[in-house]
C-alpha cells in the first residue's frame, strides 16, 4: 500500500520505465462491438500461435521486458467499430482491420518476427491503402483526450493507468493546490457539462464549495439512457481510473468525502470494470482513508440502475440512489444546495469527471486551446445510422457536423444521399443539409433547436422516413415519462396516437397543427428536463419536413417508401402463371384465384407481410 507521495512517484516512475521498454505490442481492441465480432477469440489465438512458434510475449506489464518481446494484450474500444475486430502493431502503429483467427499466424510470421505489413488487412479507401492509424480519415480529423488511453491500455490494470500519468493530477490537486485554485482552474477551462445541458462545471462546483452544511456528496451519471449512445460506457469500461480520478479531485475540491456512480444494470461489463478499479485504487492506496498520508478521505459507492430513461435526470438519479422511485422533483432547491440525501451534491456525467485531471496536469489555458471560445476542450459522439464509418469518435468543439459525417464518417452508405442526423437522442432534434456547415457546440444547437445531448449522433438517408423517426422517439419517451406530471404523462401519449395513425395512413386535416401545439404546451409546461425536451424530434422533423407529413396525411403516401402499411403488394397478371404457390404461403388466406390464371390480392385483408413477395418465383409480386 502506498502512504506517500514521494512512494506514488516511486512507484509511476518504475511502472513508466516498464511500459516504455515494451517495444513490440499486439493490441487487440474488445471494446463490445469487436468483442461480438471475435476478439476474444482472436487474443487466444495469438497466445496459442505465439506459444507453439516459441515467440517470447508476456501478458501483463512485464518490470523487464527483453527487447525481443511481445505485449500481447486486449486494450478497450479504438472507435473504429464498423472495421472490427482491430489489431494494432506498435511501435509502428499499423492499424489491421476485421480480422480473422486464421490471419494470426500471418501476422505473427510477417509482422512480428520479419517487421512487414500485410497490406490485405490494412484500411483501404478508393484504392489507397492506410497502413498507420493516424492516417486514416476516420482518426485524422479528431483529437482524442478524454477516449485517449482507452485503445492503449489493459482497463483492468491500474500499474498502466499510473505508468501513463495516472492520479498525478489527484496527487497534484491534493498535495500543491486547495479548494479555490482548483475551483478557479476548471471555471477558467470553461468546462461544461457533457451530459447535454452544458451547465458551466466551475460554476457548480463553486456553489458545492461554498455550502456549509455536511456531508456533501459528488455523483456520477452513469445511466446514458439515449439510444444509440455509448460514450459513457466505454469510459466506465475501457479507462475507468480516469473517471474515478476526476470524482476524487472534485471530491478533494467541494469538501467531500463519499461518492457515488449511478450506472444502468445492463452495462454488466462497466459494473464490473469499476468494482474491480475501485477495489485497486482502495488496496494500493489511492481511495479510503488518509490518501497518501494527506489526511484526505474519499469512498466510492456504485448503485445500478433499473434502466429508467427519466433517471438521467438529476433529481430523479438521487432519488431512486436513496431507494425512492425514480421521479424528478420541482425546482429549487438544487441538486448544489438539496441534492442526495438532502445534502450539498456535485452531480456531473462519466465523460465531464473524465475532462478533470487533463485541465489539473496541462492547464486550463491548455484546455483552451481546444474547441471554441464557449465550448471548449471535446466531445466525444457516437455515430451511427446510415452512415459509412460508424463507430466512437472524439472531436474538438466546434467541429462542423459536415466534417464528422463525410471526412470521419466517410459520408453516406452505399453511396446515398443524406438527409437528416438526429442528435440529442429522444431529448434533441433534427439537422438537415443546411446545417451541415453548423459547428457542433453547445450554443450554435441552441440557436436551432437542437442540442448535443449525451452525445448521440445518428444519421439518416433518403430512404428514411422522418415521420416514423418522430414517432419512435415519441414511443421511447411516452414509454419512459415517469407519468408525475400531467404535460408529459398525457401530452406525450396524445402525440403518440397522432403520430401512429399517420404512420398508419389514417392521418387526418389538423394533425400537424395538434401536434405542434401539444409539443409547445408540453415543452413549456413539464416539470423536467426530459419532459421539456420530449417535443423536439417532432417539432424539428414538422419545421424541416412538413412536406413529408403532409404526403402521409393527405395523399396517404410515404415518400420515403419507408411506412409500411402505406405500401401496397400487388400482383401483375402479365407475370403470373397461376401456380398458387402465393396463396398457400399467406398467413391471412388474402391471395386468391385460380390455378394457371392470374391471382389477385385483396387488399383488405394483405398484412403486408411479404410472404408472397420473397416467395414467387416468376417475380410476379411488386411492392408499390
Amino acid at each position: 500500500m502506498i502512504k506517500s507521495r514521494q512512494e506514488l512517484q516511486d512507484l509511476r516512475a518504475s511502472l513508466n520505465k516498464a511500459y516504455n521498454s515494451e517495444i513490440k505490442r499486439v493490441i487487440i481492441c474488445a471494446g463490445a462491438g469487436c468483442v461480438s465480432k471475435g476478439a476474444h477469440k482472436i487474443y487466444d489465438k495469438f497466445a496459442e500461435v505465439m506459444k507453439d512458434k516459441g515467440v517470447d510475449f508476456s501478458l501483463e506489464l512485464a518490470k523487464e521486458p527483453h527487447s525481443d518481446s511481445v505485449r500481447l494484450k486486449e486494450s478497450g474500444c479504438h472507435g473504429f467499430c464498423e472495421m472490427g475486430p482491430l489489431v494494432r502493431i506498435e511501435p509502428q502503429g499499423w492499424l489491421y482491420v476485421k480480422v480473422k483467427p486464421e490471419d494470426c499466424e500471418d501476422i505473427i510470421e510477417k509482422t512480428i518476427v520479419n517487421g512487414q505489413c500485410i497490406d490485405r488487412l490494412a484500411y483501404s479507401e478508393k484504392g489507397q491503402v492506410y497502413r498507420e492509424q493516424k492516417e486514416i480519415p476516420f482518426y485524422k480529423k479528431q483529437t482524442r483526450t478524454v477516449l485517449d488511453n482507452c485503445d492503449k491500455i489493459d482497463s483492468s490494470s491500474i500499474e498502466e493507468y499510473i505508468a501513463l500519468g495516472g492520479y498525478s493530477a489527484l496527487e497534484k490537486a491534493i498535495f500543491d493546490l486547495d479548494s479555490e485554485k482548483i475551483v478557479n482552474e476548471i471555471t477558467e477551462s470553461g468546462l461544461r457539462g457533457r451530459g447535454g445541458g452544458g451547465f458551466p462545471t466551475g460554476r457548480k462546483w463553486s456553489q458545492v464549495a461554498r455550502q456549509t452544511n455536511f456531508p456533501k456528496y459528488i455523483v456520477c451519471n452513469g445511466d446514458e439512457g439515449d439510444p444509440g449512445a455509448f460514450m459513457d460506457r466505454s469510459v466506465m469500461e475501457d479507462d475507468p481510473h480516469r473517471m474515478i480520478e476526476g470524482m476524487m479531485i472534485t471530491g478533494f475540491a467541494c469538501g467531500a468525502n463519499d461518492g457515488y456512480i449511478y450506472v444502468r444494470a445492463e452495462y454488466p461489463k462497466a459494473v464490473a470494470s469499476l468494482n474491480r478499479a475501485i477495489k485497486q485504487a482502495t488496496d494500493l492506496g489511492l481511495m479510503g482513508d488518509n490518501i497518501l498520508g494527506s489526511g484526505f478521505s474519499f469512498h466510492l459507492h456504485i448503485n445500478k440502475g433499473a434502466g429508467a430513461f427519466v433517471c438521467g435526470e438529476g433529481s430523479a438519479l438521487t432519488a431512486s440512489i436513496e431507494g425512492k422511485r425514480g421521479m424528478p422533483r420541482t425546482k429549487p432547491p438544487r441538486t448544489v444546495e438539496h441534492g442526495l440525501f438532502d445534502k450539498p451534491t456535485v452531480l456531473n456525467n462519466v465523460e465531464t469527471f473524465a475532462n478533470v485531471a487533463l485541465i489539473i496536469n496541462n492547464g486550463a489555458e491548455w484546455y483552451k486551446k481546444i474547441g471554441t471560445e464557449q465550448s471548449t476542450g471535446t466531445k466525444a459522439f457516437a455515430l451511427t445510422g446510415n452512415v459509412k464509418n460508424t463507430g466512437l469518435i472524439e472531436v474538438p468543439m466546434g467541429t462542423t457536423l459536415r466534417e464528422v459525417i463525410f471526412d470521419i464518417g466517410g459520408g453516406i452508405r452505399d453511396d446515398g444521399e443524406f438527409k437528416a442526423v438526429q442528435i440529442g437522442g429522444p431529448s434533441g432534434g433534427c439537422l438537415t443539409e443546411e446545417h451541415l456547415d453548423l459547428p457542433l457546440d453547445f450554443d450554435s444547437l441552441k440557436k436551432v433547436g437542437a442540442i448535443i445531448g449525451s452525445g448521440g449522433l445518428v444519421v439518416m438517408d433518403n430512404h428514411t422516413c422522418m415521420v416514423e423517426v418522430a414517432r419512435f422517439f415519441m414511443n421511447f419517451t411516452q414509454n419512459e415519462s415517469c407519468g408525475k406530471c400531467v404535460p408529459c404523462r398525457e401530452g406525450t401519449k396524445r402525440m403518440l396516437e397522432i403520430l401512429n395513425r399517420i404512420v398508419d395512413g389514417k392521418g387526418e386535416d389538423g394533425d400537424i397543427e395538434l401536434l405542434e401545439e401539444l409539443g409547445e404546451a408540453i415543452s413549456a409546461t413539464a416539470l423536467c428536463g426530459l419532459g421539456k425536451t420530449a417535443a423536439g424530434p417532432v417539432l424539428s422533423t414538422i419545421k424541416y419536413f412538413r412536406d413529408e407529413y403532409k404526403a402521409h396525411i393527405y395523399n396517404k403516401k410515404c415518400p420515403a417508401g419507408a411506412c409500411k402499411s402505406m405500401k401496397k403488394i400487388v400482383i401483375s397478371p402479365g407475370l403470373c402463371k397461376g401456380c398458387s404457390k402465393c396463396a398457400r404461403n399467406c398467413p391471412v388466406s388474402a391471395i386468391h384465384g385460380e390455378l394457371k390464371h392470374p391471382y389477385e390480392i385483396d387488399q383488405t385483408k394483405c398484412i403486408k407481410c411479404g410472404a408472397c413477395l420473397t416467395g414467387c418465383p416468376f417475380h410476379a409480386i411488386k411492392e408499390c
